[in-house]
């Protein structure tokens, strides 16, 4: 079959490699897309300590059933479906509660197990059994529901925060990921999206679709005394940092109101991952600084719904597709900023 194997930092060959044959408990999928993550982006450029070379990236991914491994049940070969990323042990305490994205022994789809930026990928016995193969309803495109994972991942990170009619919401970064959010908190009935970028006017220009009350761009004009001035002094009370920047993280408590919430959705750099922060204002205003990583199976089935139904209208987000042989300009092309969702078709 053909891959995209990545080999290294700013390195990946597409090739034939061997076909993968499903033992007892495992699946062989047939990748129908495999959209880009921003995590995928950067694993190329700089490389991941759980990536380890040669290997197949890609962990957003919509398929069909090929062939089904010694006693597998419940699935049928033909099927379409989609991938739960995470992986737990099934045994600690986190698993026990189906926070599998919390294992203790944590592992993913497209990182510890190859993933689906190749024409055929092996989901593990381990993955089977936890139930990670979601069914597709028909209605759903295989395009559309490469999205799922990425929106479950919002789904989780905005679990915390307590969205509700009323509130003014400030998303920093304009990304695939920040307009989710978006159109996540509209639901909840914020009264106020305001959608900030750093860099790239471009992106900030693509995320108009999502139609956020105010956009910004913090290169033009300082962010916080913005936002202080569109709530009359008292700031946002849910703020959502979409982006891997630590000053973001800084001016979302400085721009924070009473009892406010903020989910810190994107790591930041490992090596350089400390911030500066004014622990009194959490202090006196009582604010809830959350954390958000990855996603757990029922958060992947809101997203399947949500997507299905179209109350988030997946379509708005496809603004690229590639072969699987132009996956380097397709990863090119989504951090240019030029775009929203790449998607992968083998």
């Amino acid at each position: 079959m053909k891959a995209a194997v990545f080999l290294g930092p700013e390195k990946i060959e597409v090739r034939d490699v061997e076909k993968p044959n499903p033992k007892e408990g495992e699946v062989l999928l047939k990748v129908a897309v495999c959209a880009i993550c921003g995590t995928d982006v950067r694993i190329y450029y700089k490389g991941q300590k759980n990536v380890v070379p040669p290997h197949i990236m890609g962990h957003e991914i919509a398929g069909t059933v090929e062939e089904l491994g010694a006693g597998v049940t419940g699935i049928k070969s033909g099927e379409r479906v989609v991938i739960v990323t995470s992986v737990g042990c099934g045994e600690c305490q986190f698993c026990k509660k189906g926070l599998h994205n919390l294992c203790l022994s944590y592992r993913a789809i497209g990182y510890a197990f190859p993933g689906g930026f190749a024409e055929y990928m092996l989901i593990p016995k381990e993955a089977v059994a936890q139930g990670n193969l979601l069914p597709v309803p028909a209605r759903l495109s295989s395009e559309e529901a490469s999205l799922v994972e990425a929106l479950s991942c919002c789904i989780n990170g905005q679990k915390y925060l307590n969205i509700s009619r009323g509130d003014v919401v400030v998303i920093f970064g304009a990304g695939p990921i920040g307009c989710m959010h978006i159109e996540l908190a509209r639901q909840k009935g914020a009264s106020k999206i305001i959608l900030i970028n750093f860099q790239s006017q471009s992106r900030l220009d693509l995320a108009k679709r999502f139609k956020a009350d105010l956009y910004l761009s913090s290169s033009k004009e300082d962010p916080v005394k913005r936002v202080l001035e569109e709530t009359s002094g008292q700031g946002a009370d849910v703020i959502i940092t979409a982006c891997s920047a630590k000053i973001a993280q800084e001016q979302a408590i400085r721009m924070a109101n009473k009892n406010a919430r903020i989910s810190f959705f994107a790591g930041i750099p490992k090596d350089d991952p400390y911030i500066k922060l004014d622990s009194n204002e959490i202090h006196y205003k009582e604010i809830c600084v959350f954390g958000a990583f990855a996603s757990y199976r029922s958060q992947f089935e809101e997203a399947v719904e949500l997507i299905a139904s179209r109350r988030v209208d997946a379509r708005k987000f496809l603004t690229h597709e590639f072969p699987l042989d132009d996956i380097v300009k397709g990863i090119e092309t989504a951090k240019s900023g030029d775009a929203l969702k790449v998607i992968i078709k083998p």
